[in-house]
């Protein structure tokens, strides 16, 4: 079995909004692996018992967009940016669920994988994280999106051109500049 193309995914997307289930049969476990994929790399850094797995941050995610239906999926791409959305409100909300539940406690761990420019060494919090993106989207929202897409959706610099509708050079210039500037934000003051 070959390995499913980015436009095979885009034409079942297609195929699917238009009412073909069996176009929903055959997107779903290609889907579920690439959530999957993303949220394991999510959690990987997080530390021993934590208590949202993998499984559950794809499944709550997965039964968030199959009732999704009717929006108007563009490609691959926006599928797994609206994903990328989706994935990072889940995570905040059990990060703060567990913030409060704890009274203060520690903040949920993750890894910034290709973004570890921006980390001091540490693993920043994601409600830091959050936080800090909230504020870059009301200074620079395509700064903030061109973040979210590579971070919670895992989507390469061409994918989240496409998605933006930007060159590719833009791409990598917001994404240099939202590295630097949450960098700034989530280091330590001395």
């Amino acid at each position: 079995m070959r390995p499913p193309t980015p436009s095979n995914i885009t034409q079942l997307l297609f195929a699917w909004k238009q009412g073909d289930q069996e176009a929903l049969a055959q997107l779903t476990p290609l889907v579920y692996r690439e959530l999957h994929r993303l949220a394991h790399s999510y959690l990987a850094g997080e530390r021993a018992g934590h208590m949202l797995q993998t499984t559950a941050l794809v499944n709550e995610a997965f039964v968030r967009l199959i009732d999704w239906q009717q929006v108007d999926w563009q490609n691959r791409a926006h599928f797994f940016g609206v994903s990328a959305k989706l994935m990072r409100y889940i995570l905040v909300q059990f990060a703060r669920e567990q913030q409060t539940a704890k009274r203060g406690g520690q903040a949920v761990q993750i890894s910034l994988s290709e973004a570890a420019a921006i980390s001091t060494g540490d693993n920043p919090d994601l409600v830091a994280l959050d936080d800090a993106l909230t504020t870059l989207e009301k200074l620079d929202p395509r700064q903030a999106r061109t973040v979210e897409l590579r971070f919670f959706g895992g989507l390469n610099l061409q994918e989240v051109a496409e998605v933006l509708r930007i060159s590719v050079s833009s791409v990598r210039r917001d994404w240099r500049m939202a590295q630097a500037w949450l960098h700034q934000q989530l280091s330590p003051t001395t």
